[in-house]
Parts: structure tokens; C-alpha cells; sequence
């Protein structure tokens, strides 16, 4: 489960991971008490990713402005999200933006730190810099400081920017996360860095040690009930290709590379987290048929975009899923467009080219094949 950039900035502030000024605002009204001098900028808070690109976030010079933005931001839905509440943030001047995270990995089963030294909404350009430490070994501050070396930093920014990666790795680790992820950490011309965003991927199996993050969860949650679609993971939008993956990172980059490449996302289902109570014990195979039986059978959908990265579960026994699947399903199915990466890749590709499925393993090749076969002249295949 995410948690919303305020949420996360709160638990940034108590470890001491520098954040500007803000204030929470539940209501365009409550612009006029705002606390913080303007200029300042507005933003949508919703647990999806696309804000800036949306309009979700705006720059304001006085309160007439400020309260129209409001009243625009409340009213504009980002991925089917529709905002409850709204961050007013003092504005920052920034020479650079860095990525940082600190992730688990859970083919490697290790924590992973990342960083980029071009942060900021161009995830293409963030991902071509990318550079990746795998902890193997208890965490020190060589890590940290070997991914602030590899991503190019020098004279004192390798210091700061090092100690701003332990403080995450120690939030992650208190916590139980798994992700703790800054995009972007700002650094102003004087070399001051800042956490501009923020983003928390809470592990639900570790809600129950840790109170303070089951209220900010149960917050979430009251936030999106009148959201359509929430219970499966399918948010209803207008598009035609609906998406399945397995992690909140993987799900945001496979919908922005949709919409840049010219496609319409009807929703997500994301196996990591869009799992009802009663599927908590159900394993991931199971859960993967759930959700292909729930994506499939919605009227809207015209392509599937299968696109997941291996955990512990090989890509054969998730080719085996999908393969069932197409030939038990009486209904007839969408165009299916694969996407793995992990284990036993070969064996899955002659398992769905069997069934006349390709299996790639690029992510802009499988983004393009479905916005093409979205297209007015795709046709519905019948089930075998």
C-alpha cells in the first residue's frame, strides 16, 4: 500500500530527511489561514503517480490564485483518483534533482538502494542513469556511499547525499517498507538538499508491529472509499487497455509509458497490493487467475497488458496461468501482450507461443504492441 506524499514527508521529518514548510488542506477554503508565505505550490494527494502531467500540481503567487488551483486540483481526477486532501508547500529553488530509493528486491530477496543523478517526472532519463547497490551483507555507510560514487556525485554532495540514503535505508528497515523512494531530492545552488516528493510503499504483512503506519493506512484508505473500481484494483477510466503487474514502481512506469506512447488505460490491477481480505492467503498464481477473470471480463477492455517481473514465482508457472486461462475461458478474452522478466524466460516464451501469444521481454516493445493492437482495427479474439 502507498502512502500519500504528506504521509510520507511526516515520517521523513521524524527521521530527520530535510522537507520544506507545508500545510495539509482538507478544503479550498482553508487556503485563506494558509500559513506559508507564497510563493507556494499546490498538490493533488493521491497514491497514483502522473500528477505533474495531469495538472495535479500547480505554482501560486497570492491566495485568489492559490484557491482557484484548489478548486481545480479537488476536481480533477489523476488515474481515477480524485484527491481528499491537498499539500500547500513552500516553493524551492533547485539547480538539480537526484533520485533515491531504497527498495526490496524481491528476486534477489535483499534490500536494493537506487539512484539516479536525473531525478525529477522524465522517468526515461531517471531510469538511463540508474544506478543500483545491492545490500548482501548488514548495511553500512559503505553502501551508501558506494551509490552516491557510482552515481557520479563528487566533493560534498557525495557526503550529504550519502547520509540522506542511511536515513532512508533506517526508515526502511524500522519500518518494515518496501520502498522509500525521494524523486526528486533537490540541491539548491548553495548544495542544501531537500526531499521535494516523496513516496512509501508500506508491506501490509508488517501493519500489525507498527501502529503509527496502520493509522496513516486506515487514512489512505478513507481517502479513495469513493473511489470506483478500488476493491479490484480497476479504476474505470476511458481507455481500452487494461494492465496487470506485479508493484506499485512497475504499475506507475508501465501507465505513464502507456499514455506517453499514445495509449488510454482503462486500469491496474497490481498483484502486490489490489488483494481483498479474502485473497490474503491465496497464492500468486491463484491471484493472478483471479485477476486475469476480473480484467478480462470487463466490458471496456479491448487489450491486456500482462507485465511482470519475477519473484517467486518463475515466468513458466506464470506463462502456465495464462495459457489455462485463455483456453478455459468461455467468454473469449481481450488481445493478451506479455511482458516478463525473470526465471525460466524460454520455456514460457514456447508455453504461450503454443497458444499464439508473444512473449517480450522489452517494455517500450510490449507498451507499443498494445497501443497498436488498441487501435480501432484490433479485433476481438474467440476463445480456443
Amino acid at each position: 500500500m502507498d502512502l500519500l506524499e504528506y504521509q510520507a514527508k511526516e515520517l521523513f521529518r521524524h527521521i530527520c530527511i530535510p522537507v520544506l514548510p507545508s500545510q495539509k488542506i482538507d478544503h479550498p477554503r482553508e487556503i485563506k489561514s494558509l500559513e506559508i508565505p507564497y510563493p507556494v505550490v499546490l498538490k493533488s494527494q493521491v497514491p497514483t503517480g502522473g500528477r505533474a502531467r495531469a495538472g495535479g500540481i500547480k505554482f501560486v503567487e497570492n491566495t485568489i490564485d492559490a484557491i482557484a488551483a484548489a478548486q481545480t486540483i479537488f476536481r480533477l481526477p489523476i488515474m481515477g483518483e480524485y484527491p481528499e486532501v491537498l499539500l500547500a508547500e513552500a516553493r524551492y529553488n533547485v539547480q538539480q534533482e537526484l533520485y533515491l530509493a531504497v527498495a526490496l528486491d524481491y528476486s534477489l530477496r535483499r534490500p536494493v538502494l537506487l539512484g539516479s543523478p536525473k531525478g525529477g517526472i522524465d522517468l526515461d532519463l531517471v531510469m538511463k542513469h540508474l544506478q543500483q547497490v545491492i545490500v548482501e551483507q548488514e548495511f553500512s555507510s559503505f553502501y551508501a556511499r558506494r551509490l552516491a560514487m557510482k552515481m557520479g556525485l563528487q566533493g560534498n554532495l557525495i557526503q550529504s547525499v550519502s547520509a540522506i540514503i542511511e536515513k532512508m535505508f533506517d526508515l526502511f528497515l524500522e519500518k518494515d517498507l518496501d520502498l522509500v523512494e525521494i524523486n526528486p531530492l533537490g540541491v539548491s545552488p548553495s548544495g542544501e538538499l531537500m526531499a521535494l516528493d516523496g513516496k512509501i510503499t508500506v508491506n501490509d504483512a508488517a501493519l500489525a508491529r507498527h501502529p503509527d503506519l496502520l493509522v496513516l493506512a486506515e487514512k489512505v484508505n478513507l481517502h479513495s472509499n469513493g473511489n470506483k473500481g478500488k476493491s479490484n484494483g480497476f479504476w474505470g477510466l476511458d481507455g481500452n487497455i487494461g494492465v496487470i503487474c506485479n508493484g506499485s514502481g512497475l504499475a506507475m512506469a508501465t501507465l505513464d509509458l502507456l499514455y506517453q506512447t499514445g495509449g488510454k488505460p482503462f486500469g491496474c490491477i497490481n498483484l502486490g497490493e489490489n488483494r481483498l481480505p479474502e485473497d490474503r492467503s491465496c497464492s500468486f498464481s491463484t491471484f493472478l487467475q483471479k485477476s486475469l477473470e476480473i480484467a478480462c471480463h470487463q466490458n471496456g477492455i479491448k487489450v491486456l497488458l500482462i507485465n511482470i517481473m519475477d519473484g517467486l514465482d518463475s515466468c513458466q508457472e506464470i506463462a502456465d496461468v495464462i495459457v489455462s486461462f485463455t483456453q478455459n475461458d468461455a467468454g473469449g478474452y481481450p488481445h493478451f501482450v506479455v511482458r516478463l522478466v525473470g526465471s525460466n524466460l524460454e520455456a514460457a516464451k514456447e508455453r504461450l507461443a503454443a497458444v499464439g501469444i508473444t512473449l517480450l521481454e522489452q517494455l517500450d516493445e510490449a507498451v507499443a504492441r498494445a497501443v497498436s493492437l488498441a487501435k480501432p482495427m484490433g479485433k476481438r479474439p474467440s476463445s480456443n
